[in-house]
């Protein structure tokens, strides 16, 4: 053996874990530090949503009661305006902000646009809403798909038209909103996604109000193909 190679000391590894001991040591009160802030964010954040939150949730939810029966009136000026007494949608969604109620005016403040003719107002305030349900998440790009129809921008009705339906799956909305893309269809001249939409009524949704007299609209399409 060489008095190199006999001389030459392999130094041993240092395992992940020793580094990891060495690193929490080396920055104990970093991490420390680093826990209670996170720590604090949380409790701050949990009082936030009991001491400020919450009783805005409250308020807001009592004061858009009123807005809410003006719309189902077809009031739309008080609904979106309010009256002397009580707001309308419009300033539901300026006063409390970041709530549960102000995202619910935006689907109430678009369709009541939407009825006014607005319908650049009504595609802004609907685009605002943010929900995940059955009904009114599909019901609001409905309407949405209603107004890009009343603008003549066919393709983005057919959008929100499909995003309603898949979000629907109901027999309810479904069908009205696949019955709307059918004629969207046929508005840009498509026959055969025409026909093949309504076919989809017809198979998916035999008993709607929309299937009783699905087959005029389906043989309609055939015949433009």
């Amino acid at each position: 053996m060489s008095k190199i190679q006999a001389n030459t000391k392999v130094a041993a590894p240092e395992t992940n874990l020793g580094q990891s001991g060495n690193f929490v040591r080396e920055n104990q009160k970093s991490l420390l530090f680093i826990g209670g802030a996170i720590i604090a964010l949380i409790a701050i954040y949990l009082l936030y949503l009991k001491l400020y939150l919450g009783p805005r949730e409250v308020t807001a939810a009592d004061q858009m009661h009123v807005a809410q029966d003006f719309w189902a009136k077809k009031d739309w000026d008080k609904a979106i305006k309010g009256d002397a007494s009580y707001p309308g949608f419009e300033k539901i969604i300026s006063e409390y902000s970041n709530t549960k109620a102000a995202n619910l005016a935006y689907f109430y403040l678009g369709t009541a646009y939407l009825n006014k003719g607005e319908y650049s107002k009504a595609i802004d305030n609907l685009n605002n809403y943010r929900g995940d349900d059955a009904m009114v998440a599909p019901e609001a790009f409905g309407a949405m798909g209603d107004a890009y129809v009343e603008l003549k921008d066919y393709d983005k009705a057919a959008t929100n038209f499909n995003k309603a339906i898949d979000k629907a799956h109901n027999k309810f909305l479904s069908p009205l909103y696949l019955k709307k893309l059918g004629l969207v269809y046929e508005e840009q001249k498509d026959n055969k996604a025409a026909s093949e939409t309504y076919k989809r009524i017809k198979s998916e949704y035999p008993e709607s109000a929309e299937a009783q007299n699905i087959d005029e609209y389906i043989a309609r399409a055939e015949a433009k193909q």
